[in-house]
């Protein structure tokens, strides 16, 4: 099992920034790559970012490329999500995911899930 837990979430004016982090227990980090998955009401869970074991790969939505950016220290067993340039349609709960080895876009892809942290953005 792994455990994950969201943090860093909050309301922020439009144009802001936030910083999420993920930090996870359980299971030896370096052996799970990571996502970011966002859900605002009424819509589908939606994928944000990825990153591969060591940090060289990683994968944005096209909603969040050039604003977001996911990071992750393994000696931390962390994971990060830098948000800039906050849009009121960013505003979800947003979830960290944990997938064994390889990175993955989709919901299914990823065994492992936070409980979430919302983000609200003020126009």
């Amino acid at each position: 099992q792994v455990q994950l837990v969201e943090s860093g979430g909050g309301l922020v004016q439009a144009g802001g920034s936030l910083r999420l982090s993920c930090l996870a227990s359980g299971r030896t980090f370096n052996n799970y790559a990571m996502g970011w998955f966002r859900q605002a009401p009424g819509k589908e869970r939606e994928f944000v970012a990825t990153i591969s074991l060591n940090g060289g790969s990683t994968t944005y939505g096209d909603s969040v490329k050039g604003r977001f950016t996911i990071s992750r220290d393994n000696a931390k067993n962390t994971v990060y999500l830098q948000m800039i340039s906050l849009k009121p349609e960013d505003t979800a709960v947003y979830y960290c995911a944990a997938r064994l080895y390889t990175i993955g876009v989709l919901t299914n892809h990823y065994a492992y899930w936070g409980q979430g942290t919302q983000v609200t953005v003020s126009p």
